[in-house]
């Protein structure tokens, strides 16, 4: 399955895509609200689990291209976590991981509003919600959260289980239920 906005094509993963994602996924300012960098390796890593997930489960995180230059910028997706937290798991998460270059021009929030129709559309969703979350000091994520119409849930901020001792650990998170989507829909 394929999505396509105006501007970017949301697509399966190829192999000529482990490059440019590597590199983004090694650059500091891209990761700033990570615990670290990843290795070529784990980066390699991740974008063969994201392929395989894409076929299994026909969504997934999508490698994301723009229409008028061809170039992979990121990803733009849904996922499912796989640890645990009280009051959010499980749960399907949208997110997105683009390239520094790519900032700023609307990408994010037009790939995850796509997405988040797909998801509303065709996808079970556990509580009928879409959630993301990020650490809480990031300003730009958060942004883009509210813009495709996620409302920030303070009752549900959670410490990532993955990341404990992080200066970042401490999460928000937003959520988009199928009344308020659909209602934002008709408009």
């Amino acid at each position: 399955m394929e999505i396509r906005t105006e501007r970017l094509l949301l697509r399966q993963w190829r192999e000529d895509d482990k490059v440019p994602f590597a590199a983004l996924n090694h650059d500091p300012v891209v990761m700033e609200w990570f615990p670290s960098t990843l290795t070529g390796e784990q980066s390699d890593a991740m974008a063969d689990r994201h392929s395989e997930l894409l076929r299994q489960r026909g969504w997934g995180l999508w490698a994301t291209e723009r229409l008028d230059t061809h170039q992979f910028i990121g990803f733009i997706g849904l996922s499912t976590p796989t640890w645990h937290v009280d009051g959010l798991t499980p749960c399907v998460e949208i997110g997105w991981r683009l390239a520094a270059a790519h900032w700023g021009h609307g990408f994010a929030p037009e790939g995850a509003s796509a997405v988040l129709d797909l998801a509303f559309r065709e996808v079970l969703l556990p509580n009928d919600e879409v959630v993301s979350f990020t650490t809480e000091r990031n300003a730009k994520s958060r942004r883009v959260m509210e813009k495709i119409g996620l409302t920030l849930r303070p009752e549900r901020s959670f410490d990532h289980p993955m990341t404990p001792g992080w200066a970042g650990e401490r999460h928000v998170v937003y959520a988009i239920d199928r009344p308020t989507w659909a209602a934002r829909v008709a408009r």
